[in-house]
């Protein structure tokens, strides 16, 4: 994993949502921006990643950027160009990067396909931007 995030995605219990963003982010701007990675966080980090989106992922031909979710911690603010959350940051993080808020994603455990669509669909906008 890159040393030096520039991009971290962060969702409530980081193993569902960060995740697929995280893993379609890296191959979808791998192609257009090579070396740029990202990391996926969660804010209340559950004790696995979601069986529902392994399940998807490896379905999809990926693998997720994290083994389990990572709880998000200042030092990841650091580096990070740009904050992308699927839930509401608590206040003492909101100050410290430029955050950018996906909630019309819904809920991978009701329906892994909507929720990789929607995540496609931003990350489309978010690598056409730059």
């Amino acid at each position: 994993m890159n040393q030096n995030p520039t991009i971290i995605f962060v969702c409530e219990h980081g193993a569902a949502k960060s995740i697929i963003a995280a893993a379609y982010f890296n191959k979808l701007a791998n192609e257009t921006y090579p070396g740029l990675h990202v990391i996926a966080r969660g804010t209340h980090p559950d004790q696995e990643l979601s069986p529902k989106t392994i399940i998807g992922l490896r379905e999809d031909g990926l693998t997720p950027t994290e083994s389990i979710p990572q709880k998000l911690a200042f030092s990841d603010l650091e580096p990070a160009q740009r904050i992308i959350t699927f839930c509401e940051l608590p206040n003492e993080y909101t100050q410290r990067a430029v955050i950018e808020h996906w909630d019309d994603v819904p809920p991978v455990s009701d329906d892994y396909e909507k929720a990789r669509n929607a995540i496609i669909v931003h990350l489309n906008q978010l690598i056409n931007s730059k």
